[in-house]
């Protein structure tokens, strides 16, 4: 009996730790999730709360989606929200790039047409 119970303990305890195995958190969906969470963090850096608050608001629920889904062990939902949140994060931030190239673009204008007019003055005066 003693032979027996030693069996059926060590079967019982196998299976529970294949289980526990197959149970575990998906490493692919731990590592897209990273990549969402810094494209997110970079977005919220950046302009993007200003330029694009509807992508970056997109980008936090469908991060904190695949949280969820990663932690229901739902692995390919899981990827799939962190990629979108990825994306959408992505744009929020070129957005905000966008933003800030073409403002710098405006001041450069600006300073040129100042400096045309101060050279145009300056050329007036000495003819």
């Amino acid at each position: 009996m003693d032979t027996r119970f030693l069996k059926l303990t060590g079967a019982a305890i196998a299976l529970s730790c294949i289980a526990m195995a197959a149970y575990a958190a998906n490493p692919a969906a731990d590592e897209t999730i990273a990549v969402a969470k810094a494209a997110v963090e970079r977005a919220e850096q950046s302009r993007a709360p200003q330029a694009a608050p509807v992508e970056l608001a997109s980008a936090r629920d469908k991060l904190a989606r695949a949280e969820k889904a990663n932690a229901d062990h739902r692995a390919k939902p899981a990827i799939a929200l962190a990629d979108q949140a990825t994306i959408d994060a992505q744009v929020a931030e070129a957005t905000a790039q966008k933003e800030r190239a073409a403002k710098a673009a405006a001041e450069f204008d600006a300073s040129m047409s100042t400096l045309r007019q101060e050279s145009n003055r300056s050329s007036s005066a000495n003819q």
